[in-house]
């Protein structure tokens, strides 16, 4: 069980951490190539899921991939949303939280059955 908990909880903290750094990234990019603002929302959906398979390839491991990859995927996403509403200081609960926490849990959930499968060897 304890094993369990800090599987998720380290890959929580990589996913949101990759989350952070492929935005810093694109702010970059954004800046140095002026990109519409319409780009913003889409890039960020896929870096967000990008963030959530790396972070559960590289910790979760052993059973119950499904289980530690739906918990993780929401609670990234949920941290992912509180960090970056924080940051612009624009915190607003609405139905397209709800889309990404259902695709956080997908991604995580497929992530998590994949990772669980994966033998060190490999």
């Amino acid at each position: 069980m304890r094993t369990n908990i800090f599987q998720v909880l380290k890959a929580v903290l990589a996913s949101v951490l990759i989350s952070l750094a492929f935005v810093l990234v694109f702010t970059l990019i954004i800046q140095l190539f002026s990109l519409p603002m319409n780009v913003v929302k889409p890039v960020n959906q896929v870096f967000k899921i990008i963030s959530i398979v790396a972070g559960g390839l590289i910790f979760i491991r052993g059973e119950k991939g499904l289980v530690k990859g739906l918990i993780y995927g929401v609670i990234a996403v949920l941290l992912t949303y509180l960090l970056f509403g924080l940051i612009s200081l624009s915190l607003s609960i609405s139905w397209k939280l709800i889309i990404e926490i259902v695709l956080g849990a997908a991604a995580g959930g497929i992530t998590g059955i994949i990772a669980v499968n994966i033998k060190k060897n490999a």
